[in-house]
């Protein structure tokens, strides 16, 4: 009996479990395994191990740009527990876990007194997520704010505090590999006025629900904005609004984002965004760069 199938043994690693659930688009198939862990101590047990041999692992987070394959993902997936969604203010220094949603962040360090953060309401993700993927709107990115992340290796069994300067953090960019999971991380704010705060978070809440899709299945902006320009608009100077592929199509209200249906597929989206992209580089010669990921597919994007 491997390592691993002692864990499934004893409860600490489901098997088969539908990932569609944790996804913003709420499709896709199973993940061959499962563990949600529920301190840092199940992730250095899991890492001392052995078990992950091979396997492919996918950190999963607030699956808020994620497309799990609809043939599942043969791998392990990891999950981040309810304590590692803490956020906590010393000063002007906020630290937050891994898990915890982005909205807490920003309306914890606001109710603060504390500026420099408020940004974060913006963006459906988790803190870990950001840290991975350099997560930012409205000109301001995880990377400025960000003193360290905690990030456990689960390949060496290390536990390291990493800046941005170790991350190599650029636009939607870090060094992070799949099997490091960012456990927790530090901001520095501003002295600032709980009032002023609380205005900005509702500016941005507004902005975002005049100018984006709201109560639909999406991941947020689908690719990355290219050099000079902005995705959204590239898409549609091309009159690509409400292209569709199955039950999926490209938003009448923001063109960098892909609605689904009750109906999608992963597959559907998977076509969608190649549909798009390719159509855009026939036409105008930009390649656009996926900002959502794809995971358990054939083919990358």
């Amino acid at each position: 009996m491997t390592t691993l199938e002692a864990m499934v043994q004893s409860g600490r690693v489901q098997e088969n479990v539908r990932l569609g659930p944790f996804t913003t688009y709420k499709s896709g198939g199973p993940a061959r395994y499962l563990i949600e862990a529920s301190e840092p101590g199940d992730l250095e047990l899991l890492a001392a191990s052995g078990a992950l041999g091979e396997l492919p692992v996918l950190i999963l987070g607030r699956g808020s740009n994620l497309v799990v394959s609809d043939a599942g993902f043969e791998g392990l997936v990891i999950r981040l527990g309810p304590a590692f969604g803490v956020v906590a203010v010393e000063g002007t220094v906020v630290t937050a876990g891994g898990s915890a949603p982005l909205a807490q962040v920003a309306r914890t360090s606001v109710e603060s007194s504390l500026t420099g953060l408020e940004f974060f309401v913006g963006v459906p993700g988790s803190v870990g997520g950001a840290v991975r993927q350099n997560a930012g709107c409205f000109g301001t990115e995880t990377r400025d704010p960000l003193i360290d992340a905690s990030v456990i290796d689960l390949r060496e069994g290390t536990t390291r505090k990493l800046g941005p300067e170790d991350l190599e953090m650029s636009y939607r960019h870090s060094n992070l590999e799949s099997t490091q999971v960012v456990v927790g991380a530090t901001f520095q704010a501003a002295p600032g006025d709980s009032e002023a705060g609380r205005a900005e978070l509702r500016r941005i809440t507004r902005w975002r629900r005049d100018n984006q899709p709201g109560g639909t299945f999406n991941a947020g902006s689908v690719f990355k904005n290219p050099a000079g320009a902005t995705a959204g608009e590239i898409i549609d100077s091309l009159g690509l609004k409400g292209m569709r592929v199955g039950d999926v199509a490209v938003s009448a209200k923001h063109a960098n984002f892909f609605v689904a249906g009750n109906g999608a597929t992963s597959d559907d989206i998977r076509r969608l965004v190649s549909a798009v992209k390719d159509r855009v580089f026939e036409e105008t010669g930009t390649i656009l760069e996926p900002e959502i990921q794809f995971v358990g597919f054939e083919d990358d994007h």
